[in-house]
């Protein structure tokens, strides 16, 4: 809960006006010293269950300067840090702030769909060993440390490079760069603007799944709903596939709590007034607005290869396991994205073109016919779907990102039990590895929001449509 929250906020959600069944607007006359609307995506049942203060936080944004508007809440959205994980918040480029709360603690926590020829049969009569093993040959836990020995003096290539680093170091191909967001790195990171604790908590970490809601999951494409996109990303009915989800680590996590405390004095600093202690940050010109987004992209490079590479250690453990090249099985990138990340990017406002800082905390970029990764929760299905013009003047060509939870991690291991979540799964046909039971009591299933409603408010609203539903076959958790 944010503690800083102004409380006698209160019924917010019902000066909601209804623009179509799956969007709604919070108009800027709902709170003294909102600049801009509001606006949520979400049908009758997904607002229905929203937070109070996931919207109390959508009104603080809409309050900072240089905001544009909307400020955007997907039907995913819950409470966060300051900005509601599933939200969006655009700032103009010369009178806007930036803000690391805004961007979120795991910077670039993202997904990389890797597919496959092979059938789901092919699969499940080898789940076991083949779940067992990726257990084994991928790192997950907390403070896991990673295969790889990354000399300190050349760990800086990693931030510069992303997964140019990879490639040049047999960690992945050209396709992958060419089927991954900004091509697998942000061009302006600059290692200097990190802490050397940063670097230190990094380092081990690069190649590692780490814990929480990340996952690595072997899906059957269960369903497919536009047989020309799916042709496009190479998925087919039946078949395979492998979704990766995970950030960077302990090194985004230190970046943005460094950045915390310097967006804390630079507020002071610049006179900002801040309806919540949470959205402290700095004007986007300033030292410390531009010195954050060179770490920040220092992190988003980091996530990048930290994703590929560990792909590469799937493509070997399949191989070892069905006895084939991994390129004869077709494992190639669908797609890698980022879904917590600050970008500039241009877009239409009111018919003009504009340069805005464009911050996705827990929300997935939805540009024209680019892929969108969707991870459910685990044992849910997951989805593919395809960005759309609509989404460019609708929310800043963004959609959302997972199922968002419905209670706390706290709450859900004092909820579920580990050993049940797992013979439950089992029941299933699908196969869990975890580092320990709470791992998989704190990511149990009920513990999020329905995502097949989440996912028709944002296919519906057209902000992204459906491409491809994939059920899990086997998890491995952290």
């Amino acid at each position: 809960m944010n503690n800083s929250m102004n409380n006698n906020i209160t019924n917010m959600k019902s000066t909601l006006q209804k623009v179509t069944d799956n969007e709604w607007i919070l108009p800027k006359t709902s709170r003294e010293g909102m600049l801009v609307d509001a606006k949520i995506f979400g049908n009758q049942f997904i607002v229905d269950g929203l937070e109070e203060n996931a919207i109390n936080q959508l009104t603080n944004v809409a309050m900072l300067p240089g905001v544009v508007g909307p400020v955007c809440a997907m039907p995913d959205a819950h409470v966060g840090y300051g900005l509601p994980m599933g939200a969006i918040g655009a700032f103009d480029s010369e009178e806007g702030v930036i803000s690391c709360g805004c961007t979120g603690f795991d910077i670039n926590c993202g997904i990389n769909l890797i597919r496959t020829n092979l059938t789901t049969d092919e699969v499940k009569a080898k789940i076991r060993p083949l779940i067992g093993k990726l257990f084994e040959n991928v790192p997950c836990g907390v403070g896991s440390k990673g295969r790889l020995r990354v000399a300190p003096e050349k760990f800086n290539d990693v931030l510069f490079g992303g997964v140019d680093w990879c490639i040049e170091n047999g960690y992945g191909i050209d396709k992958d760069k060419k089927n991954t967001e900004e091509l697998g790195r942000m061009s302006g990171a600059d290692p200097t603007k990190v802490s050397d604790l940063a670097l230190k908590r990094g380092r081990p970490q690069l190649g590692t799944l780490g814990a929480g809601n990340h996952f690595l999951e072997i899906q059957r494409v269960d369903q497919i709903f536009s047989d020309e996109h799916a042709k496009k990303y190479g998925l087919e009915k039946d078949n395979a596939a492998i979704m990766l989800h995970c950030g960077s680590r302990g090194f985004g996590h230190q970046v943005a709590s460094d950045y915390l405390k310097i967006h804390g004095k630079a507020a002071e600093k610049y006179n900002i007034k801040l309806p919540d202690k949470q959205l402290v940050c700095a004007p986007v010109n300033s030292s410390e607005g531009q010195d954050y987004f060179k770490a920040m992209q220092c992190a988003v490079n980091y996530a990048f290869a930290n994703r590929l590479v560990m792909t590469h250690w799937v493509r070997e453990t399949f191989e070892q396991i069905f006895n084939k090249d991994w390129e004869s099985m077709d494992m190639h990138t669908v797609y890698a994205l980022a879904h917590n990340i600050c970008k500039l990017e241009d877009h239409t406002v009111d018919g003009k073109k504009r340069k805005l800082y464009v911050h996705r905390k827990g929300a997935t970029r939805s540009f024209p016919n680019t892929p969108v990764l969707i991870a459910g929760s685990m044992g849910t299905a997951s989805y593919v779907m395809s960005g759309t013009e609509e989404s460019m003047f609708k929310s800043f060509g963004s959609t959302c990102h997972g199922a968002g939870r419905l209670m706390s991690r706290h709450k859900a291991i004092d909820s579920f039990k580990g050993e049940d979540i797992k013979a439950s799964l089992l029941k299933r046909g699908i196969v869990a590895r975890s580092t320990s039971p709470k791992v998989l009591a704190e990511e149990a299933p009920d513990a999020y929001k329905d995502i097949d409603q989440v996912i028709e408010s944002v296919h519906n609203a057209n902000v992204s449509r459906k491409v491809a539903r994939m059920t899990p076959l086997g998890v491995v958790k952290g």
